[in-house]
């Protein structure tokens, strides 16, 4: 009987090799988190909602947790320190009516609050328990192509008072700010030259129109 129980687990294991460290790279856009400005509305015991943006490998630990407070909803506004391309997310809670059942996304909305998210999302998601954190939902990635900003909101769960949530996975790709570089290059392209046209040219179209 054990035999057969370590031949089966060394066959997952085994399995469960190449998988996770190629999805522990997939997964790792917690490290693109400004935590220091990442909020969670709703949460229990401050800064509790930072925990759960955490490394692949530590998505089964049950140390790190968030629950709600008032009601079962929760709110997180996570900025990125760049812009990010978000593909698939992983919500993973305690095994019973605690667990997320709803999440709705918003992107770039900084500081939404509760009563911002009566406005249409750019995608919500009916989840299923996760306690193991395996069920990746899958994102429209045209809507969600350039991120600096996302909000989710767990609206509901399965029928408990309050909710818990031990993990939230993001996978995507991200890229370094490039928008002030930019701004900047064709101030300095556009600049010189323009300086004196926009000054002369514009008082003389007030005055023609």
């Amino acid at each position: 009987m054990s035999g057969h129980g370590h031949g089966h687990g060394h066959g997952c294991g085994c399995e469960g090799e190449h998988e996770p460290a190629e999805r522990g790279l997939e997964y790792g856009l917690y490290r693109r988190i400004d935590t220091e400005k990442l909020q969670c509305l709703n949460e229990s015991r401050d800064g509790d909602g930072k925990l759960v943006f955490k490394p692949w490998d530590q998505r089964n630990e049950r140390d790190k947790y968030v629950d709600s407070d008032a009601d079962e909803e929760l709110l997180f506004n996570i900025p990125f320190t760049g812009s990010v391309k978000l593909k698939g997310i992983i919500i993973s809670g305690e095994n019973d009516d605690s667990h997320p059942a709803e999440i709705r996304l918003y992107k770039n909305i900084p500081h939404m609050c509760f009563d911002d998210t009566g406005r249409e999302p750019e995608q919500a998601f009916r989840l299923n328990r996760d306690p193991l954190a395996e069920l990746e939902y899958p994102t429209k990635i045209a809507r969600f192509s350039n991120v600096q900003h996302l909000s989710i909101h767990i609206s509901k769960n399965f029928g408990d008072e309050n909710t818990r949530v031990y993990y939230i996975g993001l996978r995507g790709e991200y890229s370094e700010a490039h928008r002030h570089e930019v701004t900047i290059c064709n101030y300095e392209a556009s600049a010189n030259p323009a300086d004196h046209k926009v000054e002369s040219i514009i008082p003389q179209t007030n005055f023609i129109s």
